[in-house]
C-alpha cells in the first residue's frame, strides 16, 4: 500500500505491517498501540496457538513421555496437557523450533530440526494470508478502528510473493531498520541468550558446512546447539538486511529504530509515519 500524507490522515482504519529483525521494537510498540484502540495482530502467537498448537504439544508430550511417572499417567489417560501460548509470551513456539546439535544439550537431529523449520515456515506464510480476515474481524467483531500486524522477524526469508502481496494489498507496510549501534546490541543479546532461530534451508545448508569444516566436526550431533546459534546469528542478519529492504523498497516506507524509540504514543507515531511518507518517494 503507497499512501501520500494526506491519504494517510484521511483513513478512518489505519492498517500497518511491521518488519524487521526480533528486537528493534515492533512488538513494544504494538502494545503500546493496543491500549490506543489498535487491534495487535501477533504473527507469532497464530503460529503458536493455530497453526502449530498440535505440533507444539505432541513436543511436550514427547518431553513428559521421558520421565516414568508422567508416562504412564499419560497413556492411561489420567491427565491432560494443554498449550497455554498468552500473546506476550511465546516461549513454546520458540521451544518447539529449537537448536541443531548434540541431543545430550537439548540438540535436534539435522532430519527433525528441518522438518519443525518446514512446519514454521508453512505456519508464518500461513499466519501472514490470515491477516485479510483479521483486520475485518478487528473492526466488526472487536470493534477496533486500527489494526497493527506484529510480523515475526523471519518473514523477509519466506520467499512467498503472495504473502507480500496480501501485506501490500491490506496494509501499510514500515520496516524498521536497526541502527549500527542497534545491530551491535541484537547481536550481543544473541551471544549471551542464544535462542532458536528460522533459516532459509539453502542458507542453513551453506553456514552449517562451514561451521563444520571451522570446527573441524563430522556429525551434526557433535555440534554445541547455543554455539551454533551464536556463530550463526550475525551471519543471518546480515543475509536478512537485503531482503528487508528490497521488500521496503518494493512495497512499503523504511524507519530507523532510533526514530521509533522517541514514540511515545498514537500520536507520536502518526506524525513519525507522516513523516516517513513525506521523505520517502513512494514511486
Amino acid at each position: 500500500m503507497r499512501l501520500t500524507p494526506e491519504e494517510y490522515l484521511a483513513l478512518p482504519n489505519r492498517r500497518i505491517t511491521l518488519l524487521g529483525m526480533s528486537g528493534v521494537g515492533k512488538t513494544h510498540l504494538s502494545n503500546m498501540l493496543r491500549r490506543e484502540d489498535w487491534f495487535h495482530y501477533s504473527g507469532d502467537y497464530r503460529i503458536g496457538t493455530r497453526y502449530l498448537s498440535e505440533p507444539i504439544l505432541d513436543n511436550i508430550k514427547a518431553q513428559a513421555m521421558q520421565v516414568p511417572f508422567l508416562r504412564a499417567l499419560l497413556r492411561a489417560d489420567s491427565i491432560q496437557i494443554i498449550n497455554n501460548i498468552p500473546v506476550d509470551n511465546l516461549h513454546p513456539v520458540s521451544s518447539f523450533l529449537g537448536k541443531l546439535g548434540n541431543p545430550e544439550l537439548g540438540g535436534l537431529s539435522l532430519t527433525e530440526f528441518k522438518r519443525r523449520q518446514a512446519l514454521h515456515h508453512e505456519a508464518e506464510v500461513q499466519a501472514m494470508l490470515d491477516v485479510p480476515n483479521f483486520i475485518r474481524k478487528a473492526e466488526f467483531l472487536f470493534g477496533y478502528p486500527h489494526f497493527i500486524n506484529d510480523a515475526g522477524g523471519s518473514v523477509s526469508e519466506l520467499d512467498a510473493p503472495e504473502v507480500m502481496e496480501t501485506l501490500a494489498g491490506h496494509t501499510l507496510i514500515i520496516y524498521i531498520r536497526a541502527t549500527e549501534q542497534n545491530q551491535r546490541a541484537l547481536i550481543a543479546r544473541a551471544e549471551r541468550d542464544p535462542k532458536p532461530l528460522y533459516y532459509r534451508e539453502d542458507f542453513l545448508d551453506e553456514q552449517l558446512q562451514r561451521y563444520m569444516i571451522e570446527h573441524d566436526l563430522e556429525d551434526v550431533a557433535q555440534i554445541d546447539p547455543d554455539d551454533f546459534v551464536r556463530w550463526v546469528f550475525p551471519l543471518l542478519f546480515r543475509a536478512r538486511l537485503p531482503r528487508y529492504e528490497a521488500i521496503a523498497r518494493d512495497h512499503g516506507y523504511t524507519i530507523l529504530s532510533s526514530e521509533l524509540a522517541g514514540v511515545r504514543d498514537g500520536a507520536d507515531f502518526d506524525e513519525l509515519i507522516l513523516a516517513t511518507l513525506a521523505r520517502q518517494d513512494p514511486g
